[in-house]
Parts: C-alpha cells; sequence; structure tokens
C-alpha cells in the first residue's frame, strides 16, 4: 500500500486530523503525509506509535508537543521547517489545535513566513453535529466548560441568548455537574443532545429535553461513561418586545412625549419603532386610567 519511495514534501507544518476512536477513520492523504514527513510531532508519541504501527508506517519519527513544552516544541519546529524538513503534526485524536494543543505551534509557524497545511479528517464536534438532528443552520463552537461550578455558570450566562446550537466537550467525572447547570441557566424546555463516545464501541447519541436528561443520566451508569460531545438548541427568539426595550420605554415617558420615546427607545435598544410606539400607546393608557 505504501510505495517504499513517497514523494517528497515541501516543507510545510502539516495539521493531520486523526481518528477520535475507530482507527480507519483516517483519510488516505493523511496516512500518505504521515508516511513522507521528516518528522511527526504529536502530542501523546504513546499514542501516536499505536496508530503508525496500526498502519504500517515507522514511528522512529516521532517528537512530543503538549500543552506544558509547546511554545519550546515550537521553535524546535520552525528550525526544521527553515532547515527544509517537513512536519506533520496530530494530537491525540481528531482534529489538532481545536480544544486541544497546536494553535501555539501553528502561530509560531505562520509568524516565521512557513506554510501550513491543514489535512482534514474527524472532528467530534462535527461529527456528533451531523447526527444530533438539531436543525438550527449555525452552531457554536465551545469546546470545554470551566471545571468550578460557579465560573461554569457565569460561563453560561451570555450564551443563553444565543440562537445557536451550542456545541461542549465534557469529561464523564464533571457530567451530572455539567448538566444541572446547563438546566439551571437554559431552563428545562431545551433540546440537549448527547453523543458519547463518538465512532466507538459503546457509541450512543440520546436526545431528551434538558429537564429530563439527570434522570437519563441517573436511570443507568453506563449513560455518564466515556466522553461526551453536549449540543444544546438555541434560544427560540421570544415574540415582541424584551424586558430590556419595555424598561427604556417606560423610563423615557416618565420623561418624554409618548412619540419622542418611543423613537429614543427605538435608537437605544434598537427594537422596532411602530411596535414601541404601540406599546407607549398602551402604557399611557394604562396610567391614565390609574391616575
Amino acid at each position: 500500500m505504501h510505495h517504499s519511495h513517497p514523494q517528497k514534501l515541501e516543507a510545510a507544518l502539516y495539521v493531520v486530523a486523526t481518528p477520535i476512536g475507530n482507527l480507519r477513520d483516517i483519510t488516505l492523504r493523511a496516512l500518505e503525509v504521515l508516511g513522507a514527513a521528516d518528522v511527526i510531532a504529536a502530542e501523546d508519541t504513546r499514542n501516536t506509535a499505536h496508530l503508525l504501527s496500526h498502519h504500517g508506517i515507522s514511528a522512529n519519527r516521532l517528537m512530543a508537543v503538549h500543552q506544558h513544552n509547546e511554545r519550546g516544541a515550537a521553535e524546535k519546529i520552525v528550525a526544521l521547517l527553515q532547515s527544509g524538513q517537513s512536519v506533520a503534526f496530530v494530537s491525540d485524536a481528531g482534529t489538532p489545535a481545536v480544544s486541544d494543543p497546536g494553535a501555539l505551534l501553528v502561530q509560531a509557524v505562520l509568524e516565521a513566513g512557513l506554510r501550513v497545511v491543514p489535512i482534514p479528517g474527524a472532528s467530534a464536534a462535527v461529527s456528533a453535529l451531523s447526527a444530533s438532528g438539531l436543525n438550527s443552520p449555525h452552531f457554536l463552537f465551545y469546546g470545554f466548560l470551566p471545571n468550578k461550578a460557579a465560573a461554569r455558570r457565569s460561563a453560561l450566562q451570555p450564551l443563553a441568548e444565543h440562537p445557536y446550537t451550542l456545541v461542549f466537550y465534557e469529561a464523564p467525572h464533571r457530567i451530572l455537574e455539567c448538566v444541572a447547570d446547563l438546566q439551571a441557566v437554559f431552563g428545562a424546555e431545551r433540546e440537549i443532545v448527547f453523543a458519547r463516545e463518538v465512532t466507538k464501541l459503546f457509541e450512543s447519541i440520546h436526545r431528551c429535553a434538558l429537564g429530563a436528561a439527570l434522570d437519563w443520566l441517573n436511570r443507568d451508569p453506563n449513560n455518564q461513561r466515556g466522553e461526551f460531545v453536549l449540543l444544546v438548541s438555541g434560544a427560540v427568539p421570544q415574540e415582541g418586545l424584551s424586558a430590556e426595550s419595555r424598561t427604556t420605554l417606560s423610563l423615557l415617558l416618565e420623561e418624554l412625549p409618548l412619540k419622542q420615546a418611543a423613537q429614543l427607545a427605538a435608537k437605544i435598544t434598537g427594537a422596532n419603532r411602530s411596535e414601541l410606539y404601540q406599546l407607549a400607546l398602551q402604557m399611557k393608557k394604562t396610567t391614565e386610567e390609574n391616575d
């Protein structure tokens, strides 16, 4: 399958996506690049050695690049590229530099004026999204939330208004507290999809309302095992005017004539002027009736 003399790769950093579980989820091009690169930089050399030997590629060109040595390793790799070598970079699983090491390395290579070539492939977030059945045209990839509950809740707060599908990664030992926080911040109505162990033997994709999610997790301890991609449906746009524009309008009505109040409220909040005008009429009417 592999030619004994793979064609020489040009000097560049090849960012190579590797499988997220099933070892066959690797592209023909990725195998070609891994076979031909002068150096393979890997997040975990043992993990990558296993992948390489599975595909009959020699593992004697490995160097380690993980979050603790990324800056130093980046300098070495830049020097290798400048000397005309080709370097393939892989993380433990999936597409590098997305929620794992690699972004600093890529940045350093680009800043040195050298070429970076993406070799696309598996990505847990995109795989889960494709099988989620959540049909919003937009998604927001968040990755890992903070470990501590208070920090996690304050990270979730500003996401609550977004109308996009939200994509998170979570570890099994934190799944219960994380889902409790998702429900507390987003409410019980929204849909959540648990994509667990994607592409692996015990893959499962389960969809339910956030309100029912903890029951499902607790029903079977196996539901709490493995690596999770969590997808939460986006906020449903509220009909009518937001609480903020109502408050703004009522404050302005105390000081200004009706028409001006509505115009100014529209400018401040970005809400629809005629809707605000209608609301202003109602507000005035109620105050007059109550006077």
